[in-house]
């Protein structure tokens, strides 16, 4: 059975002291390591086929994956942990989104995506809430999502509900004792650094997908690095193409037919000590995604070595 990823949907430090009084610093990279071996795994699209998803992930030879669903069912979860410790794999993180309609271009996206859109955002909020619940009854360590286009002037009203948005659902996950991950690229590096700043919470950290700031044009994955490199907590291998028309995105490509350059990112991600799963992306569905997977596994896995 192929595995759908979620289609269409785009994803895309220096350290210092929270923000907040009495919050606790941000904890560094290395004392939320995987302290294992840096790995590829794969990304996948749950749905409730859960048994039969996690089976193929075994199959591909992958021991490790993040699970995008937004059937956040308890009965779910518990399929979800046992079909994990049947087959022996690592689930790092639930993706999860919401709902509401999701735009993945630059004249909608802004108005529509993640926590931003005051239209949809307290609904959200709530399923965030409840996809941290889920990953707590499955013992899944982190919940990751789009947080949306965070505005770039920290005095726009808009910014600071945002920051106030993200602050809830980091603070739940923080008491279900799970790291908030950031799945980043849709603002500029800088932009998510004063986000994760002003949110003041210690369990946040940064899901880098390698195509994200290629395709929304917010800078270029090795490079932003540098400046929220510390918070780094997760990797989705994903290849892409810069945005020629200011309407669109940038195209998403095989991993290695893009911009993304993979041998200087893996070399960046063994000088800053992550040695988490690199989860690989894909946003196609069929035979030809399960293909390109599986070069990518093999290309990815020779550079790391």
């Amino acid at each position: 059975m192929g595995i759908l990823l979620k289609c269409n949907r785009r994803h895309f430090l220096e350290a210092s002291a929270a923000t907040l009084v009495g919050v606790p610093a941000l904890a560094p990279l290395h004392a939320q390591s995987g302290k294992g071996k840096l790995r590829t795994g794969m990304y996948v699209n749950l749905g409730r086929n859960v048994d039969d998803v996690i089976a193929q992930v075994h199959e591909l030879g992958f021991s490790d994956c993040e699970v995008y669903t937004d059937d956040l069912e308890i009965e779910l979860a518990d399929r979800l942990r046992h079909a994990l410790d049947h087959y022996g794999i690592k689930a790092s993180a639930v993706f999860s989104m919401g709902p509401g309609p999701m735009v993945w271009d630059f004249y909608q996206g802004p108005l529509t995506i993640g926590l931003v859109p005051r239209e949809w955002r307290r609904k959200r909020i709530e399923h965030l809430k409840r996809a941290s619940d889920y990953a707590k009854r499955a013992t899944i360590p982190a919940v990751e999502t789009h947080c949306g286009c965070i505005p770039e002037n920290p005095n726009e009203s808009l910014y600071k509900e945002t920051v106030e948005a993200i602050r809830e659902v980091a603070s739940y996950c923080r008491s279900n004792g799970q790291t908030f991950l950031y799945h980043a690229g849709q603002e500029t590096p800088i932009t998510l650094v004063r986000a994760i700043q002003d949110v003041g919470l210690d369990n946040q950290g940064v899901g880098l997908d390698t195509a994200n700031p290629i395709l929304y044009d917010t800078g270029h994955p090795v490079d932003a690095l540098d400046v929220y490199g510390q918070y780094l907590r997760a990797v989705n291998p994903k290849d892409g193409l810069y945005p020629t028309n200011p309407k669109d995105l940038g195209k998403e490509v095989p991993i290695g037919q893009g911009k993304v350059g993979f041998p200087r990112l893996i070399q960046r991600l063994k000088e800053l000590g992550y040695d988490g799963p690199m989860n690989i992306e894909r946003e196609i569905s069929g035979p030809e995604q399960i293909s390109d997977i599986k070069k990518a596994k093999i290309y990815l896995d020779q550079l790391i070595g």
